[in-house]
């Protein structure tokens, strides 16, 4: 109990000692954090400026970081604030037919003689808005530690465009992970987007923009677009998700995935989100020799249809432990294409899973 109270009597001190030396200085906030429009859209973050330290005077506002043929225009460039007030401004930004896709931060700076204060705010441009493809992302949000491997599960529809749809990541990514889709480009309707992160990614969370593209009829290219985020968190303990296919796949079958479920909690774990992907192929010795082809995409993954969330007890579970019919398993299948699949006989999948879950 005294080391507890002198604990708390040094940290008054500091935060005594600190106030007496507080200058005169502003804060600068904005929202929304981050906005996505289309190449030609506007975009509008609202500005607030706080005084702290007793500040009083004006703040002159300025924006940077702007990507090309963008234009950015506050409602009133200078504002003025009292002690302990707060003033807004809205900065408009614009952009052209012409200005890039991609994502940019912009760097908003309040300014006042000597005194600044500065924030970042996102800005993603995409492509204009095609109706002859759209993209829908499963799950739209995963939570995973770092380190692990975050899968989303995209479904394509399709108008007027029958060819490939090629898909990337066009912002978002933390630092030091990697994204990949598979398979890509997309002939099919789906494709699974598998994001790897490292143990040095740091936590937080990401919104990761996802485009696709393709040519219609007319040979004119058509984009699509899909977010998703990712919630890097430190404080998760990484449960495993492991699978093999039972049996060997011919073109036209697909086999159930009896997934194993190891909980390294000592309470049971909601689970709230499963997928599966085709990581690789590795082919048999005879493929490779007579240099026959076989991709992950001769491959398609059904996801898990049962129901969330799943109470899964310490330990190690599997879904038909937990009861789940095999009807609802998901399942991995190989396609029956025009094009010689001989290369996938005896041929052994990599698969990987992610999923997410909370605790009780």
């Amino acid at each position: 109990m005294l080391i507890g109270l002198a604990v708390m009597l040094a940290s008054a001190g500091a935060l005594f000692a600190a106030s007496q030396s507080t200058k005169p200085g502003i804060t600068v906030q904005v929202s929304p954090a981050s906005q996505s429009v289309q190449q030609g859209q506007a975009a509008a973050y609202t500005v607030t400026v706080t005084s702290s330290g007793g500040f009083t005077g004006a703040v002159n506002l300025a924006a940077a970081g702007l990507p090309a043929g963008a234009a950015g225009a506050f409602t009133s460039s200078s504002v003025t604030i009292n002690s302990g007030s707060t003033a807004t401004s809205t900065l408009n930004v614009t952009t052209a037919a012409t200005t890039p896709a991609g994502t940019s931060s912009l760097t908003i700076t309040g300014t006042s003689g000597k005194v600044s204060g500065s924030v970042t705010a996102g800005l993603t441009v995409n492509y204009k808005i095609s109706s002859a493809i759209s993209v829908a992302a499963s799950p739209d949000s995963l939570s995973v530690p770092p380190g692990a491997t975050a899968v989303y599960t995209l479904q394509l529809t399709r108008s007027n465009l029958s060819g490939p749809v090629t898909f990337s990541v066009l912002g978002g990514l933390p630092s030091g992970a990697t994204a990949s889709f598979s398979p890509n480009p997309v002939t099919g309707t789906s494709t699974t987007l598998q994001v790897a992160t490292t143990a040095a990614s740091p936590t937080g969370s990401y919104s990761l923009y996802l485009v696709g593209t393709g040519k219609d009829s007319s040979g004119k290219s058509q984009y699509a677009y899909a977010n998703v985020q990712l919630v890097l968190d430190a404080t998760i303990k990484q449960f495993v998700l492991s699978g093999n296919v039972p049996g060997t796949l011919s073109p036209g079958t697909s086999a159930g995935l009896d997934l194993q479920i190891n909980n390294p909690n000592s309470k049971a774990l909601s689970l709230t989100n499963v997928s599966v992907a085709v990581a690789g192929v590795t082919r048999s010795a005879d493929a490779v020799a007579k240099n026959l082809a076989c991709t992950a995409a001769d491959f398609t993954v059904t996801q898990y249809t049962g129901p969330y969330p799943l109470s899964v007890p310490a330990g190690i579970s599997s879904l038909s432990g937990l009861r789940l019919a095999p009807s609802v398993w998901p399942r991995v299948g190989m396609l029956d294409t025009s094009a010689n699949q001989d290369g996938c006989k005896g041929a052994t999948l990599q698969l990987t899973y992610s999923g997410s879950g909370q605790g009780n």
